[in-house]
């Protein structure tokens, strides 16, 4: 997690750049190619911001004693790291491709391929870390492999399948406009960021609970992290869908696509609430057979199911607001809510006698606080102004021949 907290980030949160200026700029530009730029851009830009990020994984020692952490992580960490920096640039690069792809409305790429490398992962783990005995640095080398691995087979899909017309070849109009694209790649980053840190720092809590404290957090971990993917899923398809109508110029169609995408979220919400609170008292037993465990599993659930309904109108409304660029009224949100509110009230309650439950009352109040706030501001938009805004955001050549053809 360490890994995804730092430098993988620019992967995640980067890459929202092209959420909003890709999506925007296949339906706004008049030359398709535009679209290729901006994912040379994109490679350019978060290649440089993965360099110094990639620098840190290889000077972790010191700061993972400073956290008290055991001496084998000590030792171990920053090598594993090492090894999973060449690995992280690939990753970096297949999300900035798979962005490329769902701009045009492709979106089953990335799961082709996925669908490929996993199975593929399995196998280079178990030869690099048994056969070849590497022990755990060749489970990062395996998944080096796999990321680079994953960009090339995208870029065949691309290249061959669909995708390709967009490209246009390399050109140093990829250096232009940059400073726009590092903005939103840096609120991107904060914005998606502090979600996920705010996350670690309750499982490092959890962990100072004790044993059961910290297996029952394992267990909700795992199943949030998978059921995540609902309102995940559901704002990738906001941001591309609003950023193209954006970038059409049809702000109401634009306005109607992030509501459709809120009210999917919110029921999809209220499924998984049912059924995980339907499952409660027996669900830990998949993962563990300690009675206490599953007991302090059965009491976190009920506000981890509440979660979800927060957790889809946070899903999907951050992806509409990455749509019309406004990554930094989520970073603004999510720093407030969680770093304000969620962690010092959850572990301020954990302290005082509620334990795992506190701190997932607090991680439930941001989620609300969050989904809310970015929910009203989609809802009451001035979508008029988010499609101008989607034309300034295009590059000036485009921006003169498609503003003169609006008039």
């Amino acid at each position: 997690m360490f890994a995804t907290c730092t430098a993988l980030m620019v992967a995640l949160g980067g890459t929202t750049a092209l959420d909003t200026l890709a999506s925007s700029s296949f339906t706004g530009s008049k030359n398709k190619t535009d679209l290729g730029i901006l994912l040379q851009r994109a490679i350019v830009v978060l290649g440089a911001l993965y360099v110094p990020l990639a620098t840190l994984w290889w000077f972790t020692g010191p700061f993972f004693e400073l956290l008290g952490q055991e001496d084998y992580i000590v030792r171990d960490g920053p090598i594993f790291l090492r090894w999973l920096i060449p690995g992280g640039l690939g990753y970096v690069y297949f999300e900035c491709l798979k962005k490329y792809l769902q701009a045009q409305g492709i979106m089953k790429a990335g799961t082709y391929v996925v669908m490929i490398t996993t199975p593929l992962n399995i196998l280079l783990q178990y030869l690099f870390i048994y056969t070849f005995n590497f022990g755990i640095n060749g489970a990062a080398m395996a998944t080096s492999i796999t990321y680079w691995l994953s960009f090339f087979l995208l870029c065949l899909y691309s290249k061959y399948i669909e995708g390709y017309e967009s490209w246009g070849g390399w050109t140093t109009a990829c250096l232009k406009n940059t400073t726009t694209f590092l903005r939103l790649a840096i609120l991107g980053t904060v914005m998606v960021g502090t979600e996920y840190w705010a996350f670690e720092i309750v499982a490092i809590i959890a962990g100072r609970l004790g044993q059961i404290p910290l297996a029952a957090q394992a267990v909700v971990m795992t199943t949030d992290g998978v059921l995540s993917t609902i309102p995940f899923g559901i704002g990738i398809a906001a941001s591309v869908r609003v950023g193209n109508l954006l970038g059409a110029g049809d702000a109401r169609g634009a306005s109607r696509a992030a509501n459709v995408a809120a009210g999917l979220a919110l029921g999809m919400g209220i499924i998984v609430l049912i059924v995980l609170l339907a499952v409660k008292d027996f669900y830990a037993k998949l993962f563990n057979d300690d009675e206490e465990v599953v007991k302090l599993t059965a009491e976190v659930m009920p506000w981890v199911a509440l979660f979800q309904i927060a957790d889809g109108l946070n899903g999907s409304c951050g992806g509409s607001l990455r749509g019309m660029g406004r990554q930094h009224v989520g970073a603004s949100v999510n720093i407030i809510t969680y770093y304000f509110v969620a962690l010092p009230v959850g572990i301020w309650l954990a302290y005082d006698g509620w334990g795992l439950v506190g701190l997932w009352i607090g991680q439930c109040l941001a989620l609300y606080g969050i989904g809310i706030c970015e929910w009203v501001l989609v809802y009451f938009s001035d979508w008029d102004v988010q499609a101008t805004n989607a034309l300034d955001r295009l590059d000036d050549a485009d921006r003169t021949e498609i503003g003169e053809a609006r008039q």
